[in-house]
C-alpha cells in the first residue's frame, strides 16, 4: 500500500509564478547557472544553486554557501513571492511540448515506501551527488525538486484528473523559455483528495523514472533527522519528499543516444564486419531513426546505416533485452572495449532532445562513431525495477523536465 499524501504546498503567487519556475539545478553547469540567474533574478535557481550568489571562483560547498540557499528561500516566503495554501492539497500539474500533454499529481511521497521497495528504483546513486542535495534539503529545511515517479494506470485517479482540468481554473497557465506550456490546478475538494489518496493505497507498486538522487538524498535527509528525534513517529514532514507522479500512458520517454570517439584501433571497414557479425547493415542516404525494438541507427564515415539485431542477440530478460543493453553487450563491449560506460571518458550521451543532427556535428567536431537508439519503453522500466535489477546508464529521457519553484515542501 503506497501513502502518498496530499500537502500543505509553499507556493509562488500568481503574479510571478512564470519567473520563479526554472528547470532543474542539475540541467545547468556553474557557468550556465550563473547567466540563467542573471537573466532572470527571480528563477529558483538562484536557490537551487545558490553559489549563483558568490564570486565565481568560490567553493560552491561551503556551509555558507547552503546557508544562503536557506536565507533566500525563506526571505521570499516572508515576503509573499510565495504563498502558503491554507490546507493539504492535491495539484494537478499539466505540460504541454510540441503538441503532447503530460498530467501528473503533486504529492508528497512516503520515505517509508522507498525503504520498504514500495517506491522502486532502477538506478544506483553516488554519493558524492548525493551530498550536495542531502546538505541543500537539510539547509532549506524543505524540498524543492520534485522526484518524478510514475504507476500503472488508475481509473479513479483518472476521472478525477479529467473533472479538475474541464472544470476547474488554473492557478497557473504560462509558457516557459523551452516553449513548454505549464498549467497547474489545486485539488483541495476533500472527496476528491481521499479518492485520490485511497487509489494510490492500492498499490503495491511505484516507480522513480527521473530523480533517484534527489530521492535518495530526501529520504537520508529523513533518516538522520529520525534519529535526532526524540518523538519520531514515520509521520512528521521530513518522512515524506516531493514528488509528481504520472500515469505510464501519460508519459514518453525518448532516445538516449551514443557518439564514440575512436574505433578501438580497427578501421572503418574492420569494423563493419565486426558490426555485421551481430546486425544486418543497411546503407541509408537519411538520418535513421529507430522505429521498433533491435533496430538502431549508424553513423560512420559520414553515411547513416540501419542495424537490425540478428535474432540470437536478442533476450527476453529485463535488463538484457534493452535495447541499449543489446548495444552494450555485443558491440561496446566486446569490440569497442568500452565495458565501464558511465565512466569511460570514450563515450558520450546526447538525449533525444537534440535530434540526430547532433550525433552528425559530434562526429566533425570530437567523435568518430554515433549509434541513434530506441527508446526504452515505460513498462522495461517498470519489469526491471519489479525484477530489482538496475538499467544501464543513460538508457532513459524523459521530457519535458518538471519545473522546480512551483511546489515546495516544509520538513
Amino acid at each position: 500500500m503506497a501513502d502518498i499524501r496530499a500537502f500543505a504546498a509553499y507556493r509562488p503567487n500568481e503574479e510571478v509564478a512564470s519567473r520563479v519556475a526554472a528547470l532543474p539545478y542539475d540541467v545547468y553547469n556553474r557557468e550556465e547557472a550563473r547567466v540563467e540567474v542573471q537573466r532572470e533574478p527571480m528563477s529558483f535557481l538562484a536557490i537551487d544553486r545558490p553559489e549563483t550568489q558568490f564570486p565565481e571562483d568560490y567553493d560552491m560547498y561551503a556551509e555558507e554557501v547552503y546557508q544562503k540557499a536557506h536565507d533566500m528561500l525563506w526571505e521570499k516566503i516572508e515576503n509573499g513571492t510565495f504563498v502558503h495554501e491554507n490546507k493539504p492539497c492535491y495539484y494537478l500539474y499539466e505540460q504541454t511540448m510540441n503538441g503532447r500533454v503530460q498530467t501528473g499529481i503533486v504529492a508528497c511521497s512516503s520515505v517509508a515506501d522507498y525503504e520498504n521497495n514500495i517506491i522502486k528504483k532502477h538506478e544506483n546513486t553516488l554519493a558524492k551527488k548525493e551530498a550536495d542535495r542531502i546538505h541543500h534539503v537539510d539547509s532549506c529545511d524543505a524540498q524543492t525538486g520534485p522526484i518524478f515517479l510514475c504507476y500503472r494506470e488508475n481509473a479513479a485517479i483518472r476521472e478525477v484528473m479529467e473533472r479538475v482540468r474541464n472544470n476547474d481554473k488554473p492557478v497557473y497557465d504560462f509558457v516557459t523559455t523551452q516553449d513548454v506550456k505549464s498549467r497547474v490546478f489545486v485539488i483541495s475538494n476533500d472527496n476528491d483528495i481521499k479518492i485520490i489518496a485511497d487509489a494510490f493505497a492500492g498499490m503495491d507498486s511505484i516507480y522513480i523514472a527521473d530523480g533517484h538522487h534527489r530521492c535518495a538524498s530526501a529520504v537520508k535527509v529523513a533518516q538522520k533527522r529520525r534519529a535526532a528525534d526524540p518523538d519520531a513517529n514515520g509521520n512528521k514532514e521530513y518522512d515524506f519528499f516531493l514528488s509528481v507522479l504520472f500515469a505510464d500512458k501519460e508519459l514518453m520517454i525518448m532516445d538516449y543516444n551514443r557518439v564514440i570517439k575512436d574505433l578501438n584501433g580497427l578501421s572503418e571497414d574492420e569494423f563493419k564486419d565486426k558490426i555485421a557479425e551481430k546486425y544486418d547493415i543497411t546503407e541509408e542516404k537519411e538520418a535513421v531513426k529507430p522505429s521498433k525494438k533491435g533496430e538502431a541507427g549508424m553513423y560512420l564515415g559520414k553515411k547513416w546505416y540501419r542495424l537490425n539485431a540478428h535474432k540470437d542477440i536478442m533476450s527476453d530478460d529485463a535488463v538484457d533485452g534493452l535495447d541499449v543493453s543489446i548495444l552494450q553487450n555485443n558491440v561496446l563491449t566486446p569490440v569497442l572495449d568500452i565495458s565501464d560506460p558511465k565512466n569511460d571518458p570514450r563515450i558520450d550521451f546526447v538525449g533525444g532532445i537534440r535530434g540526430l543532427g547532433e550525433l552528425e556535428k559530434r562526429c566533425e567536431k570530437d567523435c568518430v562513431l554515433a549509434f541513434s537508439m530506441y527508446p526504452t519503453d515505460i513498462h522495461e522500466l517498470f519489469a526491471v525495477a519489479d525484477a530489482g535489477r538496475l538499467m544501464p546508464p543513460k538508457s532513459t529521457w524523459f521530457e519535458p523536465k518538471l519545473l522546480s519553484g512551483l511546489f515546495i515542501h516544509a520538513i
